[in-house]
């Protein structure tokens, strides 16, 4: 299944998490995967172990060709340096970016559970440099590179953030953002055949959200009431993004997706993937994610529940309290 043999990737952020798992995912499809990272290898002094080095070998193992480039994308010459490499070294050819870079984990945990006014301003940077801005950055490049060639596509990654509070305001507004950034980009790279689409995995147990709800489950052990979270609840493997994304970028008719979001779950379902535990999610839409959710009793039976969709109406209507017109 080496679907994307000869096409040439970005995945920025990869050193752990959901990079990595997208950048396996799309080297197990045979891509030519270049990666980007702060470590190229790993640091003992890392909380969560994890460096390019170890992504290249994760890459190589399922077959495909890695090429790992240090980079911290809080530097626009480091990003625009990058990008020349590409250009230089694949003559021209980005057929994907995958906006991903994020360095704002350990700031959502070391802010968890205060309110806006009693974090310090530079949470909104912690959340949105690299991040929102870092895929703004990574984007002008990659578009000067595929406008050239009218052909390409750009995934930023994005969560259910953009649309109800998680975490906390400077976390949604910047999901918020990424939202309408590939939106956006979207209409402006319509007629040079660029798709720019938004991706939005479901709970995804990534080494530092894993630590990240475990303090939390420690912070409300008092009122955890089986918490989708503590028990882990439909939790996806950060592989299954990856298969997501790789499966995307073989449509033929991708341009009737592009301004849109995409849901992990959902495309699995369509593609018919499993995560690397053999799973397939539920999307976090769907009645069979939502009413075990609400009632933990369900959970063992979830596979009974039929897999319907709720209509966006009610989850604006009941997730999103603002804006409002």
């Amino acid at each position: 299944m080496k679907h994307l043999e000869g096409k040439v990737i970005l995945v920025t952020g990869a050193t752990r998490g959901i990079g990595r798992g997208i950048a396996i995912g799309l080297g197990e499809a045979g891509a030519t995967v270049y990666v980007t990272g702060r470590s190229l290898n790993n640091s003992s002094s890392d909380a969560v172990s994890g460096s390019l080095s170890e992504t290249q070998s994760a890459i190589e193992e399922v077959g495909g060709v890695c090429i790992p480039v240090q980079v911290d994308h809080s530097d626009d010459e480091q990003v625009r340096l990058l990008f020349h490499r590409i250009q230089d070294e694949q003559n021209g050819q980005l057929d994907l970016l995958v906006n991903n870079a994020y360095s704002g984990v350990q700031a959502l945990k070391d802010a968890y559970g205060q309110p806006f006014w009693d974090c310090e301003p530079s949470l909104w940077d912690a959340s949105n440099n690299v991040g929102l801005r870092s895929h703004y950055v990574a984007s002008i490049f990659a578009a000067r590179m595929m406008t050239k060639r009218n052909s390409g596509l750009i995934c930023t990654i994005s969560s259910w953030g953009g649309m109800s509070y998680i975490f906390n305001t400077a976390y949604g507004v910047g999901k918020a953002g990424c939202d309408r950034l590939a939106a956006n980009m979207a209409v402006e790279l319509k007629p040079h055949n660029i798709a720019s689409v938004s991706i939005w995995p479901g709970i995804v147990g990534t080494e530092l959200f894993s630590s990240f709800a475990a303090q939390m489950n420690q912070t409300n052990a008092s009122e955890k009431k089986n918490s989708f979270i503590s028990d882990r609840y439909n939790w996806e493997t950060p592989l299954l993004t990856g298969r997501a994304i790789a499966a995307l970028a073989c449509e033929p008719n991708i341009m009737r997706r592009t301004g849109r979001v995409q849901i992990v779950a959902e495309l699995a379902h369509k593609y018919n993937l499993v995560d690397e535990n053999g799973h397939q999610p539920a999307s976090l839409r769907s009645l069979r994610f939502v009413l075990p959710a609400a009632l933990p009793v369900l959970r063992k039976y979830s596979w009974l529940i039929p897999d319907i969709k709720v209509p966006w109406s009610l989850l604006l209507l009941n997730a999103l309290s603002s804006p409002k017109i």
